[in-house]
């Protein structure tokens, strides 16, 4: 496959790209798998097309750009714990990514690359948007990036896992996806607001509504009123990108550089996807 042309077709003018000419049902060998890596590093988010694969086929090909996580809290597939099931049945609300956020900033390690298959698929919505935290970084002026350089913020699991605020019937089995009660559900974890991606060098932004719980050192309405700037700031439309999903389509991100949405405007269909996120580094 390391032979096989791929055609890159950008999403938006600033993130996202859509390739074609691969078919991950197949061995990916290294080089391709490198090439691939490096067209993700690039724009941030990949999308393939018409990739029908099952599970084995889906978490081998993970397995060639990195080492899967096991989510401490959102159960995974019991044969493969590594792979998730978002399943959102036909008239309910979905409620598994449904913010911006970082996948799984509340890790030491937060997830470097997330790698998610759409199976079942609505008619219309159900779109994810991406926002390129690089070009969020890259807006700010000098003397915010001066100023947000040296921070450090604190990050949880807690706002979007306490059962307290997202009910108990998830870890009492009686939701799609189901959780499993841990200590991770309330540690924290401090990350640097401005991270280094560690291929290219490049700034980040990594701060995200979801998980972000405030900026250490300051004041809670000092922090408050930085972080309701910032998440504003992010999130501009000439940061993003839109993903239609179809059946069969394929999505890569790096949790590195994006924040991404689930749009939850489907409610009378039902999705069915499998996600895989693989293991990233403590951001510096």
């Amino acid at each position: 496959m390391s032979e096989a042309p791929i055609e890159v077709r950008p999403l938006a003018g600033t993130i996202g790209a859509e390739i074609r000419g691969v078919d991950v049902s197949r061995p990916v060998d290294a080089p391709l798998a490198r090439k691939i890596h490096d067209l993700l590093v690039d724009h941030a988010v990949l999308v393939l097309r018409d990739q029908a694969i099952d599970r084995v086929q889906h978490l081998a090909f993970a397995r060639t750009l990195g080492e899967p996580d096991r989510h401490p809290i959102a159960q995974g597939m019991d044969e493969m714990p590594e792979v998730i099931r978002v399943h959102k049945p036909a008239g309910q609300a979905a409620f598994f990514g449904t913010s911006w956020h970082t996948d799984n900033t509340f890790f030491e390690c937060p997830s470097a690359i997330t790698v998610l298959h759409g199976v079942t698929i609505p008619p219309y919505g159900g779109d994810t948007l991406y926002a390129s935290m690089e070009r969020a970084w890259q807006g700010l002026s000098k003397p915010m990036q001066a100023f947000l350089r040296p921070l450090k913020a604190r990050h949880s699991a807690r706002p979007a896992f306490d059962p307290s605020v997202v009910g108990q019937a998830k870890y009492d089995g009686e939701a799609s996806i189901k959780y499993e009660m841990s200590d991770a559900v309330y540690a924290e974890v401090l990350h640097p607001v401005a991270r280094t991606h560690p291929h290219t060098g490049r700034i980040s932004l990594f701060v995200n509504p979801m998980f972000t719980l405030g900026i250490e050192g300051l004041e809670k309405h000092e922090s408050d009123a930085l972080l309701e700037m910032l998440y504003a700031h992010a999130t501009r439309p000439e940061y993003t990108c839109r993903v239609r999903w179809e059946p069969n389509t394929l999505v890569l991100w790096d949790n590195r550089q994006t924040q991404h949405y689930a749009v939850d405007d489907y409610a009378n269909h039902e999705r069915l996807m499998y996600r895989v996120t693989l293991k990233g580094e403590r951001p510096a």
